[in-house]
């Protein structure tokens, strides 16, 4: 039997069992998702082991002492991130976790700060620049969508401002101006979560139209 015909009818089994979850949780379903999750994960490894650690090993110059200690310890500090699997001796990778840890969060505040906040200051700004603007009509538009664009990121960020004072009867209050730009900022949060939201449906509604359509084929293609 072809190899293509095999793996159609993996293909096949497999949708019908992920399908199958549309009339309750079953153990066909809880093989799918366990069969997804092992795949993807000996994926990544096998990935991890032929683009990352093979490409370093053999980029190693053993004639340099210098440069083989520095590739060396990356390797080093991995190899400590397996003591995390005995507690008697998980100490040992806790030197590793923290320069990971370290580094993977500096990289998101990085990345917050260079690819989201200050884009969205340098948009909110060049939205009210009619420079661009070719008549009187598309200046305006280019102004309220401006005006739309900074609000939200004004109210979105005013939402985020947790200060707030203590009242002389004991309760905590923020200020009333604040709290009048933050629910503005709820309502634009809402709106982005809506969008979201639609994007992931339509994408989830694609995804499963592709399926359909693939077991459709699949069934007419055997029964000519």
């Amino acid at each position: 039997m072809p190899i293509d015909v095999i793996t159609a009818f993996i293909g096949f089994f497999l949708t019908l069992i992920i399908f199958s979850y549309l009339i309750g949780d079953n153990p066909l379903f809880r093989i799918a998702v366990h069969l997804f999750v092992g795949v993807s994960s000996g994926y990544a490894a096998t990935v991890i082991c032929y683009s990352v650690l093979l490409p370093r090993f053999t980029t190693l110059s053993l004639g340099d002492p210098v440069q083989l200690v520095i590739g060396l310890v990356p390797f080093f500090l991995g190899a400590t991130l397996l003591t995390k699997l005995t507690p008697r001796i998980s100490w040992i990778g806790s030197f590793a976790l923290a320069i990971l840890v370290g580094v993977g969060a500096a990289t998101a505040i990085g990345g917050a700060l260079i690819g989201t906040l200050i884009p969205q200051a340098q948009a909110a700004m060049d939205a009210l620049n009619f420079r661009s603007a070719g008549s009187s009509s598309e200046a305006v538009f280019k102004l309220f969508d401006g005006v739309v664009m900074l609000t939200g990121t004004v109210l979105t960020l005013a939402y985020f401002q947790f200060s707030a004072k203590r009242a002389p009867d004991g309760t905590v209050k923020r200020n009333p101006i604040l709290e009048l730009l933050a629910w503005g900022g709820r309502v634009f949060i809402a709106i982005t979560f809506g969008v979201l939201f639609a994007g992931v449906y339509m994408a989830a509604l694609t995804a499963m139209i592709e399926r359909l359509s693939s077991l459709i084929n699949f069934v007419k293609s055997f029964l000519g």
